[in-house]
């Protein structure tokens, strides 16, 4: 059984000490009544949810799995799940950042983030039911009509429906161009949708009353490829004018996937065979607004990823704390005992300093990027509007793909910790590596990241976000580079930020000249700005901690992890630079 307590002490640290996050929102549009009293008592109240009513059913839930009947299509949702889901909707949860228009509570995305990490620790699997009905929310909002919102939008912000995204086919997966799924027109304005999906998260569950479909499909007269897509509402149940549930829709879970981990959520087959749609959005124009969903649902994977290395990280420290097994090396540092425990040994340390340094400085990139999308959507001007866009969009990748492949290590150096008992389900570290797994693939997978940080955030788009955050790294540089606390990050920072510009501009260079440069260089231009990316961030923290009044225990853990991870973790970024200039041509045909 493994224990989970809410990390309260660093989510208020990144959000108020490291980013300023109260001061910031408070001057937004609508901003004024976010102070830190309040989202201080969100966080309260969305650790103890976690730790009482979502954490017990982790291991459960993933024992058990989700049951699927053939003969009547119906999914049911491991013991414990549809409890916690209900106890969700009562909080006013699934409308938490909501706008009031909406029967939302209208707070900040970057609070929404601070729970949804909470959620997350407590019960991945569960989480990924009200997870996609966020997306959905967005989607309606922007592209949605009134009586579309009201109807179907509305309850799922209320807590009684849930919503999905159906994209993937089996024949289409990353590349949306060859979806087959088809909308045919009814007389009466409807569609008539015809289609199977696939890798469907929560199509079919017994935890709501309905599930509000996102489907991508191709009018009659649809061009070829990505820019013949549409999307449209298809829900379970059909909708009657006074917003009660008609009949049942042909839209059915045709089974169930048998997975690796998240056995608690159902991922369907999902079967649409003439049901009733309708169009969202403008005609051919529905994979822009399917984006819409997937970037924000880029940023809760990268949060999926935190919320592990987090659950897994606090495990294997108290393990470390509590096995007894040899004895230090230079001698016993418990003599009284039959052995000294685990945290005696350099390299239990190493892995235990780099799951802190990464869960740690994942929580503030992600809590940073979250409150760019806050100011996005809520900047008093447009050029601040603007920037923050701009941010976000260089951003995501990053938030995506590294720190979902950090929770791959995170997730492994915890089970590591254990030893040989980190490989037995009853300890439950093998579930979080499990678990852990899919979270670089859907949602994109980290090539299709890379690609997107190189070949669009910094080619196609000239890199005006990476300006944007290069510009802001060396301001900070600039402003902490007489203190003396901080030489040690700072100046290395400096070097690194610029040889990332030049980096950058080189690559730009080669990949004109040959379009397969992309390709070659693409992932180690990620990881290497993940690199960078968590080393500014971690030279934020101890600045902040150091001019913070927080404990002196505190402040010290904070600058032996930022040594860490510079003297430790932040060289990778050479071998990246070397595969990077390696070029394309060290990577063979393969016939």
């Amino acid at each position: 059984m493994t224990i989970y307590k809410a990390p309260l002490d660093d989510q208020r640290f990144a959000l108020f000490d490291l980013l300023g996050a109260e001061a910031i929102l408070t001057k937004l549009q609508g901003g004024a009544e976010h102070s830190r009293d309040l989202l201080d008592a969100v966080l309260e109240e969305a650790g103890k949810l976690s730790e009482q009513v979502l954490a017990p059913t982790n291991a459960a839930g993933d024992a058990e799995g989700c049951h699927y009947d053939k003969a009547t299509h119906a999914v049911t949702t491991p013991k414990g799940f549809k409890e916690a889901f209900k106890a969700f909707a009562e909080g006013g949860w699934a409308g938490l950042t909501a706008k009031e228009e909406f029967g939302g509570q209208a707070l900040p995305n970057v609070i929404g983030t601070g729970t949804t990490e909470l959620f997350q620790s407590g019960n991945l699997s569960w989480s990924l039911y009200p997870l996609l009905s966020e997306g959905a929310c967005h989607a309606m909002e922007l592209h949605g009509t009134k009586e579309q919102q009201h109807a179907y939008m509305m309850p799922i912000v209320e807590g009684r429906w849930t919503g999905t995204m159906c994209l993937t086919e089996p024949q289409a997966g990353s590349d949306l161009g060859l979806l087959k799924t088809r909308a045919e027109p009814n007389a009466d304005g409807s569609y008539a949708i015809s289609g199977t999906k696939i890798f469907i998260s929560a199509g079919e569950h017994d935890m709501a009353g309905n599930i509000v479909h996102l489907v991508l499909a191709r009018l009659p007269d649809a061009p070829a490829g990505s820019r013949g897509i549409s999307m449209f509402i298809v829900p379970k149940f059909k909708v009657n004018a006074d917003g009660s549930l008609g009949e049942r829709n042909q839209a059915y879970a045709g089974a169930i996937e048998h997975k690796m981990g998240l056995k608690g959520s159902a991922t369907c087959v999902m079967n649409f065979d003439g049901a009733e749609g309708y169009l969202i959005g403008q005609p051919h124009k529905g994979l822009a607004a399917m984006f819409t969903m997937m970037n924000a649902a880029r940023l809760s994977v990268g949060v999926q990823g935190l919320a592990l290395a987090e659950r897994a990280w606090q495990n294997s420290l108290n393990y470390a704390r509590e096995r007894l097994q040899g004895r230090a090396l230079s001698g016993a540092k418990f003599p009284d005992k039959a052995a000294d425990n685990l945290l005696v040994q350099p390299d239990v340390r190493r892995m235990l300093l780099t799951q802190r340094a990464f869960v740690e400085g994942s929580r503030a990139l992600l809590y940073y990027t979250a409150l760019q999308t806050d100011i996005e959507a809520r900047g008093v001007d447009e050029a601040t509007r603007k920037q923050a866009s701009e941010l976000v969009a260089f951003l995501i990748p990053i938030a995506k793909g590294v720190v979902t492949e950090l929770a791959q290590e995170c997730t492994k150096e915890a089970l590591q910790v254990y030893g040989g008992h980190g490989y037995i389900g009853e300890n439950g570290m093998e579930q979080f590596v499990r678990d852990a797994r899919i979270i670089t693939l859907y949602e994109g997978t980290t090539g299709i990241q890379a690609a997107d940080l190189l070949g669009r955030k910094i080619l196609q788009l000239q890199g005006v976000g990476f300006r944007h955050f290069l510009a802001e790294i060396g301001a900070f540089c600039k402003a902490h580079a007489g203190d003396a606390k901080l030489a040690a990050l700072v100046a290395p920072l400096a070097v690194l930020a610029k040889e990332w510009g030049e980096l950058t501009q080189s690559l730009a260079q080669r990949v004109q000249a040959n379009p397969e440069e992309l390709g070659a260089a693409a992932t180690d231009y990620l990881w290497y700005s993940g690199y960078v990316t968590l080393a500014y961030f971690w030279a934020r923290a101890v600045a902040a901690a150091e001019a913070s009044t927080q404990s002196e225990a505190f402040k010290q853990a904070k600058r032996d992890t930022a040594a860490f991870y510079f003297a430790r973790l932040l060289p990778r970024t050479l071998a990246h630079k070397a595969a990077m200039v390696a070029g394309a041509g060290t990577i063979a045909d393969i016939a």
